[in-house]
Protein backbone atom coordinates (compact mmCIF):
# COMPACT_ATOMS: atom_id res chain seq x y z
CA UNK A 1 0.00 0.00 0.00
CA UNK A 2 1.58 3.00 -0.85
CA UNK A 3 0.35 6.52 0.57
CA UNK A 4 0.81 10.13 -1.34
CA UNK A 5 1.91 13.16 0.28
CA UNK A 6 -1.36 14.52 1.75
CA UNK A 7 -1.33 11.00 3.29
CA UNK A 8 1.49 11.37 4.89
CA UNK A 9 0.93 14.90 5.80
CA UNK A 10 -2.98 13.84 7.38
CA UNK A 11 -1.01 11.07 9.08
CA UNK A 12 1.73 13.30 10.73
CA UNK A 13 -1.16 15.64 11.78
CA UNK A 14 -3.24 13.55 13.79
CA UNK A 15 -0.37 11.43 14.89
CA UNK A 16 0.60 15.06 16.46
CA UNK A 17 -2.83 16.20 17.17
CA UNK A 18 -5.01 12.89 17.62
CA UNK A 19 -8.15 14.98 18.77
CA UNK A 20 -8.13 17.33 16.08
CA UNK A 21 -11.79 17.05 13.63
CA UNK A 22 -11.75 16.87 10.08
CA UNK A 23 -12.96 20.07 9.49
CA UNK A 24 -9.73 21.19 11.32
CA UNK A 25 -7.48 18.95 9.50
CA UNK A 26 -8.75 19.89 6.11
CA UNK A 27 -8.37 23.63 7.11
CA UNK A 28 -4.30 23.10 8.13
CA UNK A 29 -4.17 20.86 4.82
CA UNK A 30 -5.95 23.28 2.94
CA UNK A 31 -8.14 20.77 1.11
CA UNK A 32 -12.08 20.51 1.41
CA UNK A 33 -13.46 18.23 4.40
CA UNK A 34 -14.53 15.41 2.40
CA UNK A 35 -11.42 15.13 0.99
CA UNK A 36 -9.91 14.58 4.76
CA UNK A 37 -12.92 12.44 5.09
CA UNK A 38 -12.59 10.28 1.98
CA UNK A 39 -8.60 10.05 2.71
CA UNK A 40 -9.39 8.71 6.22
CA UNK A 41 -11.86 6.48 5.35
CA UNK A 42 -9.69 5.16 2.75
CA UNK A 43 -6.67 4.95 5.04
CA UNK A 44 -8.52 3.04 7.64
CA UNK A 45 -10.37 0.31 4.95
CA UNK A 46 -6.81 -0.61 3.96
CA UNK A 47 -5.44 -1.03 7.45
CA UNK A 48 -2.80 1.94 7.31
CA UNK A 49 -4.83 3.59 10.15
CA UNK A 50 -5.38 1.18 12.88
CA UNK A 51 -6.83 3.36 15.19
CA UNK A 52 -8.26 6.77 16.68
CA UNK A 53 -8.23 6.04 20.42
CA UNK A 54 -6.16 7.58 23.24
CA UNK A 55 -2.78 6.43 24.13
CA UNK A 56 -2.16 5.43 27.70
CA UNK A 57 0.78 5.62 29.43
CA UNK A 58 1.09 2.42 32.02
CA UNK A 59 2.93 4.58 34.37
CA UNK A 60 0.32 6.94 35.10
CA UNK A 61 -1.67 4.04 35.68
CA UNK A 62 0.84 3.10 38.41
CA UNK A 63 2.55 0.21 36.70
CA UNK A 64 6.39 2.03 36.75
CA UNK A 65 8.21 -1.45 35.54
CA UNK A 66 8.23 -2.32 32.10
CA UNK A 67 9.37 -6.35 31.27
CA UNK A 68 10.39 -7.86 27.73
CA UNK A 69 9.65 -11.73 28.41
CA UNK A 70 10.39 -14.74 26.41
CA UNK A 71 8.86 -17.90 25.96
CA UNK A 72 9.42 -21.17 25.09
CA UNK A 73 6.10 -22.99 24.62
CA UNK A 74 5.38 -26.41 24.48
CA UNK A 75 4.75 -27.19 20.67
CA UNK A 76 2.17 -29.95 20.32
CA UNK A 77 -1.10 -27.17 20.03
CA UNK A 78 0.80 -24.69 18.48
CA UNK A 79 0.80 -20.71 19.82
CA UNK A 80 -2.83 -19.94 19.54
CA UNK A 81 -3.85 -21.38 23.01
CA UNK A 82 -0.77 -19.83 24.45
CA UNK A 83 -1.91 -16.65 22.92
CA UNK A 84 -5.35 -16.62 24.33
CA UNK A 85 -4.29 -17.54 27.93
CA UNK A 86 -1.68 -14.61 27.64
CA UNK A 87 -4.31 -12.34 26.49
CA UNK A 88 -6.51 -12.69 30.01
CA UNK A 89 -3.56 -11.59 31.56
CA UNK A 90 -3.97 -7.72 32.38
CA UNK A 91 -0.28 -6.63 32.30
CA UNK A 92 0.64 -8.13 29.00
CA UNK A 93 0.58 -5.65 26.72
CA UNK A 94 1.92 -6.90 23.28
CA UNK A 95 2.49 -10.67 22.22
CA UNK A 96 4.55 -11.43 19.26
CA UNK A 97 5.98 -14.92 17.95
CA UNK A 98 9.48 -14.69 17.41
CA UNK A 99 11.96 -16.17 15.51
CA UNK A 100 15.26 -17.91 17.28
CA UNK A 101 16.07 -20.10 20.38
CA UNK A 102 12.41 -18.78 21.88
CA UNK A 103 8.87 -18.92 20.77
CA UNK A 104 7.34 -15.74 21.50
CA UNK A 105 8.56 -12.05 23.00
CA UNK A 106 5.88 -10.40 25.47
CA UNK A 107 5.74 -6.85 26.70
CA UNK A 108 4.51 -6.66 30.06
CA UNK A 109 4.30 -4.30 32.91
CA UNK A 110 4.46 -4.43 36.58
CA UNK A 111 4.05 -1.93 39.65
CA UNK A 112 7.52 -2.93 40.96
CA UNK A 113 9.92 -5.33 40.42
CA UNK A 114 8.08 -7.81 42.84
CA UNK A 115 4.85 -7.49 41.52
CA UNK A 116 6.90 -8.06 38.22
CA UNK A 117 7.64 -11.66 39.79
CA UNK A 118 4.13 -11.88 40.53
CA UNK A 119 3.18 -11.17 36.52
CA UNK A 120 6.08 -13.80 35.68
CA UNK A 121 5.08 -16.63 37.70
CA UNK A 122 1.37 -15.84 36.27
CA UNK A 123 2.83 -16.57 32.58
CA UNK A 124 4.62 -19.38 33.71
CA UNK A 125 1.28 -21.00 35.15
CA UNK A 126 -0.05 -20.48 31.45
CA UNK A 127 -0.27 -24.35 30.28
CA UNK A 128 2.23 -24.67 26.97
CA UNK A 129 4.64 -22.17 28.59
CA UNK A 130 7.99 -24.29 29.43
CA UNK A 131 10.28 -21.62 29.91
CA UNK A 132 10.35 -18.17 30.45
CA UNK A 133 13.24 -15.46 29.82
CA UNK A 134 13.35 -11.71 31.30
CA UNK A 135 15.12 -8.13 30.80
CA UNK A 136 13.78 -5.03 32.67
CA UNK A 137 13.75 -2.10 30.49
CA UNK A 138 15.59 0.74 32.58
CA UNK A 139 14.58 3.70 30.28
CA UNK A 140 12.74 4.36 26.91
CA UNK A 141 14.95 6.62 25.16
CA UNK A 142 13.12 5.88 21.68
CA UNK A 143 9.16 4.86 22.03
CA UNK A 144 6.77 3.24 19.74
CA UNK A 145 6.83 5.27 16.56
CA UNK A 146 5.39 5.21 13.15
CA UNK A 147 6.00 8.81 11.85
CA UNK A 148 9.54 8.49 10.71
CA UNK A 149 8.50 5.41 8.28
CA UNK A 150 5.10 7.66 7.14
CA UNK A 151 7.76 10.71 6.53
CA UNK A 152 9.94 8.11 4.37
CA UNK A 153 6.98 6.58 2.11
CA UNK A 154 6.50 9.96 -0.11
CA UNK A 155 9.93 10.06 -0.71
CA UNK A 156 10.51 6.52 -1.29
CA UNK A 157 7.98 6.45 -3.71
CA UNK A 158 9.83 8.88 -5.91
CA UNK A 159 13.16 7.26 -6.11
Amino acid sequence: MTIDQLDARLIALLTREPRLGVLECSRRLGVARGTVQARLDRLSARGVITGFGPDVSPAALGYDVTAFVTLQIRQFGGHDPVVDQLAAIPEVLEVHTITGGDDMLCRVVARSNADLQRVIDVIVDVRGVVRTSSVIALATPVPYRVLPLVADVPRQVKS
